[in-house]
């Protein structure tokens, strides 16, 4: 099963309001007013960079004060940081939700859930992604919660995918499974950083083509009896 997306009008519980910088409020009225800064200002990353997000702006989008922000940010680095910590667990949490859809499915199927679910959180967060990425040149601590997650995207794949792969030779699977997920965020972050074509993000044909080109690397690895692909 593919980890559940939550949907966008979904509220955070109160851990999500648990973050540095971040003010803490027990009125739910404030609590929203926080939800809807933090909203606001990931939808208008999609089409700005943070430099170019000014506070006043985010705070008339959102129909407050400055001072209501600064009431509950303490700067707007951090309000970046909490933005970056809310993208970082939502990934946690639909890495968490990936479950195994059968005993006996296929390295396609599973591919497909694997490449799908990145998809699916970059896009939701995209904005924020490339942020942080251009961010990373004067503060790279920024793109750290990021380059953990990925390692745990690769640790919750593994399990998933060696188990298709067939018996022995388990290291060396391992380390193809771990490349191949290389390929597939390196590709999707050239693409959220530099849209440098033929396609992108929100591309449907991005999660074919990236999901095909896994299972390619990965049945090159199990030897000629595999190769073409069926």
């Amino acid at each position: 099963m593919q980890a559940r997306t939550r949907p966008s009008s979904e509220k955070p519980g109160s851990r999500d309001f648990d973050l540095p910088g971040v003010a803490p409020s027990r009125q739910k009225r404030s609590r929203e007013t926080t939800l809807a800064l933090l909203r606001a200002g990931a939808d208008m990353l999609r089409t700005r960079s943070l430099g170019e997000l000014s506070i006043e702006a985010l705070c008339a989008e959102v129909d407050v004060t400055v001072g209501a922000f600064y009431s509950r940010f303490d700067s707007k680095e951090a309000y970046f940081n909490a933005l970056i910590a809310l993208a970082a667990r939502d990934g946690e949490q639909r890495l968490g939700e990936i479950r195994r859809p059968s005993a006996d499915a296929d390295l396609d199927k599973l591919c497909g859930i694997v490449v799908d679910g990145i998809i699916a959180w970059m896009r939701e967060h995209e904005g924020v992604l490339r942020a942080a990425l251009q961010h990373d040149d004067t503060r790279p601590d920024k793109w750290t919660p990021f380059k953990a997650l990925a390692k745990t995207t690769t640790e919750r794949a593994t399990p998933l995918l060696l188990p298709a792969m067939g018996k022995g030779r388990t290291a060396a699977k391992t380390r193809a499974i771990a490349f191949g997920l290389q390929v597939v965020l390196g590709t999707l972050v050239n693409a959220i950083l530099n849209d440098p074509g033929p396609l992108s993000l929100r591309s449907k044909e991005m999660e074919t083509r990236l999901s095909g080109c896994l299972v390619l690397l990965l049945q090159a690895e199990l030897g000629p009896s595999a190769w073409p692909p069926r």
